[in-house]
This record gives C-alpha cells, structure tokens and sequence, in this order.
C-alpha cells in the first residue's frame, strides 16, 4: 500500500549520524578477479565528466550506478536535502541521458523502496504494457504463418510497449518524494545540455546498432552524427532530450500519458521514421495513444524470502527475478554453502539456479493474466522440496522439468531420476540498467530499469532525444512447452515476464543490503551469486561484485566469464559433471554477465556504496560525507 507524500526533507525532524569509521576494505582480491580499474579520463571543462569510483564509504546517503554522471545527479540532490527516492529518480533520468542505449522513458523498470518510517517494503511496477490491439499471434508473420525473427521483431514498431519509465518516477515522487518532478529531472536537463564525454562502451554500443540505427532518420541523426559513432573522447550532447525534460518539467506527466507527446510515441510506434528507401523492413506496430493514457504504474507488494535469518525482498510478477532468486535461495538453504569448500559452494549455486529457472519458464507471467503461483515459488517448503533433485556428486541433466507448485510435494519425485524438461532459448536483451540510493533517514531504493535491447527498438521518436523500447519481445512468440499453457503469451495490455531482480535484504528489520544488475535472464543470477558470494562465501560487498561470473539458466552448458573459466574450481565442477561455455560478447571487447550495484549499510552507521570496478567500464560509487 502507498503511504501519503512525504514532508519536505529540509523539515524532517530527524538528525544524520556523522559518528566516524574506519575506510572500506581494499580493493585488491576484488579487482585480481576482473582487472585493473579504469582510470577516469580528463574531460573539457564543457560536459567535464564527474569524479569515478567504484566504492564510496560514509555517511548522510549515497548513490551507485553505471555512470559518474548520473551517479553526480543523485548525489547533488541528497546534498541538498532530498531524501532516496528524490535522488533515484535524478540518477534515472540521467541514466537517460548518458546510457540511452540501456534506459530511458521510452522504457520501463521495477523500483523497490524501503521506508525507514514505516519499516516496510514497497514497490512500482512500472513495466511496458502491450497495447490493446495485441493478440497471441502477435509476432507471427501472415505471410507464413511462421513465428517472425527475433531480429525481424525487434526492429519493428511490433515491440514497443507502452513505457513505464515516467510514470515510475511520478509514482515514486507521489508517494515517497520530497521534490517536484521538475528538480529531478534538473540534473540531466544540465547533462543532455552540456554533454558529457564519450567514453568506450558508449562508441561500442552505438558500433554494434550502427547498421539498424542508419535506418531510421532521426536516430541516425541523433546517434551517428556524420555518418558515424560518436567519437571517444568528444562531447555528447543531446538538446532534443533537454528540451523534452524541460517540457515535462513544465507541464507534468500529462505530457506523455494523455497530451502531445504520448500521441508522438504512438505515431513512432505505427509509422516507423525511415530513412527514404530503407535496406531493412521495420513493420509498423499497433501502440496508440489511448494505450499510453490509460497506462499505470501500481505500488504493489514484494516478493519475501527468508534466507539465513535475513529477510530478502524483490519484484513480484510480472517480473520473475524475485521468484526466481527467492525459489534458488530457499532450495540452498538446505545446504551447507560456505567458504570451505569453493568447489561445492558454485555446484549448488549453479544447480540451485537450473531449477528455479525451470520453474520460472513454466509458472511466471503477468499475474493479472495468469494463476502464477508467487507465494508458492517462494515457500520455504517448495524449496525443501525441489532440493531433494540435487546431488553434491553429480550434475543434473538439464534442461530439467518443472516442478509443480500446486501439488503436495512440490510435483517433485526425488525417488527417481529428475525427469528432463523443455529447453528455453531467452532473449531478454543484456542491456538495462540498475542504480541504488539511500539517505540520511535511512531510506534505501533499488531500481532497475530498461529500454529491453541495447538500443531498443532503434526508433527515436523524431525531434524528442529518447529511444523506445523493444520490450514485447519477451513474450514467448510461441508456446514454450507443447500442449502445456504458457503464462507468457501475448495479449491485450499483457506485461511480458522480466528477470530485472532489484532487490533489499533486511537484518534484524533493518536495511543491510540492496543489490541490482542489467543483464536480461542472466540478471537473476547475477544477484544471486552476488548474495551467495557475500553471505555465504565471505567476500565483502565489492569484492562480491566484482568476482567472476556464471550464470546457469536450465540448459545443457552453464556460461561463464573468461575469468570465471580460469577459476581453479573449474576441473572440480567438471568431474561433477558440470560444463561451461563463453558468455556471448555484449557489444563490449571481453564477454561479461552483469554490471551490478549495490549498498551494504555497515555496523558503525555508515554505508557502503559499490558499483563495477571493469564491466561496462566500470561503474560510479559516491556518499554525501565520505569518509577518508
């Protein structure tokens, strides 16, 4: 339930504890696993980048995301008296900014807050809807009545959905804010303004959409000024984006859900804005405006695990990140995982993981559509019941089937051989996003956000700066298992499954950890082993981070980072049974799963900040009063 808009921070009769503490630990074990930190790069005054960290520790709240300026943005509004939620949403837009590509309100998310006042835990589900006239043959070709390409969907105004992203924010601010839309939007009015500079995995990203970003005229004008990807090392502005923030900021939300720029959208969406005479087909889709006007943005309530005496809290359904991170939780908690044995330790996470992911690609969907069984999923029981299918001297035979929730025992027969389920191919995109912040009441928010694919649809909605997304290509375009009901079908103002995972895990009632990652399927695991990794294998918060990465999704082969495959406990893993394959590349020089962020809040008072130290080229931590 929401709980009414909150009194101004500046007159909020609490006092910020500014009790000292020792500096973080180093960061030498961590950055031995990932690589060297990127030195920040000297930037012209104009657009100059912002001071980049990858862990902060101190006092009076803080902000993790993927970028120093963004990171900056939120930042600025804690130091002047905005409390987390005022900060997540300036570090968001921002995001918009300066990771287009990844976020953005032509996209959609899942926000998670918790609210030191009430001591409970709340979250927007603020994921793209599809519009009222899609049906389950909704990526089937009438020519051929085939299923379309994915590459075929994606690049089309078929995937867009109705974006979630504003409405998230509004919502948020409504609820939980302090500030007016208009000053959170201030800091990337000022970035798309000023610009900032490009670094590597900017130019990367628009290298790996330059083919299909040629194709539609205001994103080659946009993003490949010259006829090329912005140079690294020039400065990116963007003053199409600047002007559409400082129209929201003038005339609210209304704007986009109701007013001229919601019917602009639709418009991108129905008639794709080619080039003349375009090499590739980008079908029209069916969004309209009406759609972008009735969409809403509910508060609902968490998923809820308890895992070693801590209280995990995530995304409910539509997304399957907090089901799925909770089902694998609860079947580990009934082993041993520790430190002292590396090897079984990453077996059970690994197997952990190849059941929960059966059970997610059967059960989870949009709940308002489907009997998804979330409470089930994330019973301490089901778990119980679901481990029994592990053995600590072999490896599963996946894909492995899944269980059934509805029936007693979990529908798992563990007297016999685990029967052999269907294999899923996902083609949730590896972009997103995932910022966290805090403030100095102790409020913490972890949000993930995304436009779906790096570059979403590729269709920038002419003369406005932001991308749309390609999120209805999550819906299975067909059913998954034969003769067996798919929840994650197409259909009228259907949400398609997520795995964004954001999530808070509380000690003793009180915050002790939030933790988020983009990454597509893989951002459940991702957060998953980044929780094993840190509670259960004793590696602090960055180190947890920056470890090397597997990520098993229910298939025949587990994918890995390349550090990951030079592990010593590879051979062990093998002799289990396990196999392992290279990560896909993307759109940066060296595979990677992830690029999380996170806050661990410290017995002393103060709070730990910590993004990547190398993926994505490294993230951005930062506190209101470090401590030195």
């Amino acid at each position: 339930m929401s709980t009414p808009r909150r009194t101004p921070a500046r007159t909020r009769a609490r006092t910020p504890r500014h009790r000292r503490s020792t500096a973080a630990a180093a960061l030498l074990t961590a950055v031995a696993l990932t690589g060297t930190l990127t030195a920040a790069r000297a930037a012209p005054a104009h657009g100059a980048q912002p001071p980049k960290e990858p862990v902060a520790t101190g006092y009076g709240g803080a902000v993790a995301s993927v970028s120093p300026y963004a990171t900056q943005a939120g930042l600025d509004v804690l130091k002047h008296g905005g409390n987390a939620v005022d900060a997540a949403v300036a570090t968001a837009a921002a995001l918009g900014v300066v990771e287009p590509y990844s976020a953005g309100i032509g996209g959609g998310g899942f926000f998670v807050y918790y609210d030191a006042r009430t001591h409970k835990v709340s979250t927007i589900d603020g994921r793209e809807s599809g519009p009222a006239a899609m049906t389950t043959n909704w990526f089937i070709d009438p020519a051929t009545g085939q299923p379309l390409s994915f590459t075929d969907a994606v690049n089309s105004g078929l995937s867009v959905g109705i974006p979630g992203t504003l409405k998230t924010w509004t919502t948020a601010l409504n609820n939980w804010g302090t500030i007016p839309l208009g000053k959170a939007l201030q800091g990337g009015i000022d970035i798309a303004s000023k610009g900032f500079v490009v670094d590597p995995t900017f130019n990367s990203f628009t290298a790996m959409n330059q083919a299909r970003f040629s194709q539609i005229a205001p994103t080659a004008q946009l993003f490949l000024p010259g006829g090329a990807p912005p140079a690294v090392g020039s400065v990116f502005k963007n003053p199409d984006l600047a002007n559409t923030y400082k129209l929201l900021a003038k005339e609210g939300p209304g704007l986009f859900y109701g007013g001229e720029l919601g019917k602009e959208v639709a418009n991108t969406a129905q008639h794709p804005p080619t080039i003349p005479n375009p090499t590739m087909n980008f079908r029209p889709g069916g969004l309209t405006a009406a759609d972008i006007t009735g969409y809403n943005a509910p508060v609902q309530a968490p998923t809820h695990v308890n895992y070693k005496g801590l209280d995990v809290y995530s995304i409910a359904p539509p997304s399957s990140g907090g089901t799925t991170v909770g089902e694998a939780l609860n079947i580990l908690s009934n082993f041993n995982v520790n430190s002292g044995d590396q090897v079984q330790a990453l077996h059970l996470y690994d197997e952990a993981s190849k059941i929960a992911f059966a059970d997610r690609n059967r059960w989870v969907g949009d709940a308002k559509f489907n009997d998804v069984p979330t409470k089930q999923l994330t019973s301490a029981r089901y778990g119980d019941d679901r481990a029994c299918l592990i053995s600590p001297t072999s490896t599963l035979t996946a894909p492995v089937a899944p269980g059934n929730p509805f029936a007693p025992g979990g529908g798992t027969d563990c007297s016999a051989a685990a029967p052999s389920g269907t294999s899923y191919t996902d083609t949730e995109g590896m972009s997103t996003t995932h910022l966290v912040t805090s403030d100095k009441w102790g409020d913490v928010v972890s949000y993930t956000l995304t436009i779906e694919q790096t570059g979403g649809s590729a269709m920038t909605v002419p003369g406005r700066g932001f991308l749309l997304n390609n999120e209805m290509t999550d819906f299975d375009f067909v059913p998954l298992y034969p003769g067996v009901p798919d929840p994650n079908l197409p259909a009228a103002h259907k949400q398609p499954r997520s795995a964004m995972s954001p999530t808070i895990v509380l000690k003793n009632g009180k915050p002790f950890i939030a933790v988020g990652s983009p990454g597509g399927a893989t951002i459940i695991t991702t957060v998953l082993q980044i929780l094993v990794d840190r509670l259960d294998l004793g590696m602090n918060l960055e180190q947890a981070i920056a470890a090397p990465r597997a990520s098993q999704r229910n298939a025949a082969s587990t994918q890995a980072e390349p550090a990951f495959l030079n592990l010593p406990q590879i051979p062990g893993l093998e002799a289990l049974g396990e196999t392992f394959t290279l990560a896909p590349p993307s759109g940066t020089p060296t595979p990677e799963i992830g690029a999380a962020t996170g806050l661990e809040f410290l017995p002393n008072g103060a709070v730990e900040a910590a993004a990547e130290p190398a993926r994505r080229g490294g993230g951005a931590a930062a506190v209101v009063h470090p401590v030195r």
